[in-house]
């Protein structure tokens, strides 16, 4: 019963890590908000994770098998479990979150606030100022970075020492469904991942400690931090107790049914280059032991891939050997452009339909959980059981793999056309008087009705008026007056709404942006269906392509083939895409927040149309370099 619960024990690990990830990715925007920070640097921080995992993976790779792998493994639980623990902590040390607004001074007062004030009256008013939201304590992001990369780091061992323990222990014919239901196990993980985030973004980021009822802002408002930290703190805590079982498994058991871990003498592999290739069920519990086989000088793992070489001076004629191989080059550009491609829109795909279709980030991750990832798990299995049922040859599956990315590839531009309009901001996408007209220069945001208010172009407390147009804040709305308090504040006479609005309406406005307009509902529906449709299809292709690298190469360079392709993916994929797609973001911003110590903080508004040009743009170019990729490599197979 030991080594079934080791079973246990890992495929607990394994959802647990993969809670913690997707998890991450769910908390992008509330993060970004929370530490007044862009998409670049947020970019930068979730792909501290890859940079901490890469860093150690040579570390690992080498000392691993030669050391107490359970024990090695629960090292590895521990620091994830810190690291989430740690960026969650950072919350408890940066105070209560402060955002704009002109009601915090009078939210237990009726008290008339005049938003539009005179220069020479404003030091006989009190409270009409906005306060400042944002602390120098935001710099406290680094920690967060230090946290995913302390997690990156922690789970450098869990997957290859997990993966050569099942194999070096349980019968032959056991370790394919032994390490299916890890698989299995894993593809539960990011969805609890983004539930848990979207029931964590629906809490306020002070629940328990502030008056609900003193909030004045919503879910759907740009300054609506959620409760982040709560779910680092959840995912710290299972990853703790999924290190407690490995601490009392020992560093070696008996084969299953008796067979023996180690090959007779007489069997004993010579030294031989090609013995030694070809040899990928190499016994890591010898080399524990201290039983190395003569001839095996070098051990290389990558990413839980494992190659054996004779010796040191074998690795690099292989490696030109495997680089050397058209179809296998063509594979490896191609998946490193789509590795890019996804984790581009899976970081800010959230982020995306907040700003695009105007959802709140809780309703965002719970879509995204039950629906697109749902789609992702069906299609790989149907994409494996195609090539079983089937038995599709080489280029079959290269063709298949090429249909699906040419499928995916129409799909994302049909997202084109769903689309919402920019929301109707004032001196933002429409001028003062209604006219649609975007601007990113600061002074489009003054007007003749607003000149005499001593307004701040730095304020963001938007104010909604009956026409449909939101106003930055009730200053430069030009409010004279408002009654209530709180979140139900008016504000009255306000004069630039006269301006875009038919004599004798109203000239009132209320907290809060205005929402899309009714046709964005059912563009966004549209958008959910080609997403989901999208994220099958493409799925559909990704065990076929996996199988066309393997047997596109010569069988004793499979294993290097598939850790240099995860190496590589990872690398140039993992790492910089959140930082490119989150400049690509950030150039497309309309109106940024202004830290108390000066300089630009995190965006509040961005240009619709320029944002999903940008974004479906960059991922239309990578996956027709991908088509193209997997047509040259159908005729070169």
């Amino acid at each position: 019963y030991v080594f079934q619960l080791f079973i246990v024990a890992l495929s607990f690990t394994y959802f647990s890590k993969a809670l913690t990830g997707t998890y991450m990715k769910s908390s992008i925007t509330q993060i970004e908000r929370r530490f007044d920070l862009s998409s670049t640097h947020i970019g930068l921080i979730d792909g501290s994770f890859e940079m901490g995992n890469l860093l150690f993976l040579a570390i690992v790779s080498h000392f691993g098998a030669k050391l107490h792998r359970p024990r090695l493994i629960a090292v590895g639980c521990f620091l994830m479990a810190v690291g989430a623990f740690l960026t969650g902590l950072t919350h408890f040390f940066m105070g209560r979150y402060r955002y704009d607004t002109v009601i915090r001074l009078s939210q237990n007062s009726s008290g008339n606030i005049a938003a539009c004030v005179e220069p020479q009256k404003m030091a006989q008013v009190p409270g009409i100022q906005i306060e400042p939201s944002r602390e120098t304590g935001s710099n406290m992001w680094y920690y967060v970075f230090l946290g995913n990369a302390l997690r990156g780091i922690g789970e450098t061992p869990v997957t290859p020492l997990g993966i050569s323990y099942i194999d070096d222990f349980a019968k032959a014919e056991n370790s394919p469904f032994y390490i299916a239901c890890l698989q299995t196990i894993t593809l539960l993980g990011p969805m609890f991942g983004f539930l848990l985030g979207s029931y964590c973004a629906k809490l306020y980021v002070d629940i328990g400690y502030v008056d609900m009822e003193s909030v004045t802002i919503t879910p759907k408002d740009a300054r609506w931090v959620g409760a982040w930290w709560m779910g680092f703190l959840v995912s710290s805590g299972l990853l703790l107790i999924s290190s407690i079982p490995f601490w009392f498994l020992p560093r070696s058991l008996p084969k299953q049914e008796g067979e023996e871990c180690a090959p007779a003498a007489g069997n004993e592999p010579q030294a031989g280059t090609g013995n030694a290739l070809n040899n990928h069920n190499f016994n890591l519990n010898e080399i524990a032991k201290g039983r190395e086989r003569r001839g095996l000088c070098v051990f290389v793992q990558m990413c839980g891939h494992t190659f054996t070489a004779g010796s040191s001076t074998e690795f690099t004629p292989s490696l030109k050997r495997l680089l050397g191989t058209p179809a296998y080059f063509l594979l490896l550009c191609g998946s490193i452009l789509k590795f890019n491609s996804f984790i581009g829109l899976f970081t800010f795909k959230a982020k995306y339909m907040e700003q695009q279709f105007g959802q709140s980030a809780s309703r965002a991750n719970f879509l995204i959980g039950v629906l697109n990832l749902p789609a992702v798990a069906v299609g790989i299995f149907l994409g494996g059981l195609i090539m079983k049922r089937y038995k599709l040859s080489v280029v079959s599956g290269a063709q298949l793999s090429f249909a699906t990315s040419f499928l995916a590839y129409l799909l994302l531009l049909l997202q084109f056309g769903t689309k919402c309009d920019n929301i109707r901001v004032a001196g933002l996408t429409v001028s003062y008087n209604g006219t649609r007209s975007v601007s990113y220069k600061e002074e489009m945001l003054y007007s003749d009705c607003n000149s005499d208010c001593s307004c701040s172009a730095e304020e963001w407390d938007p104010v909604c008026s009956d026409s449909g147009i939101t106003y930055i804040s009730p200053c430069m709305a030009g409010c004279l007056s408002s009654t209530g308090y709180g979140k139900h504040t008016l504000f009255h006479n306000c004069s630039c709404v006269s301006t875009s609005f038919r004599p004798g309406s109203s000239m009132s406005v209320r907290l809060g942006q205005c929402p899309h307009v009714k046709d964005c509902i059912r563009s966004f529906t549209s958008y959910m269906a080609v997403s989901v449709l999208s994220s099958f299809i493409n799925s559909l292709g990704a065990t076929p392509g996996y199988m066309v690298i393997i047997r596109c190469i010569a069988p004793e360079l499979k294993s290097l083939a598939l850790g240099i392709q995860a190496l590589a993916t990872r690398t140039l994929g993992g790492i910089p895409a959140p930082v490119y797609f989150g400049a690509l973001i950030d150039s497309t911003c309309l109106k940024w927040s202004v830290k108390k110590c000066g300089g630009r903080g995190a965006c509040r508004m961005y240009n619709a149309d320029a944002y999903r040009y940008r974004l479906i743009e960059i991922d239309v170019v990578t996956l027709w370099l991908k088509k193209e990729e997997i047509g040259q490599n159908i005729k070169t197979c």
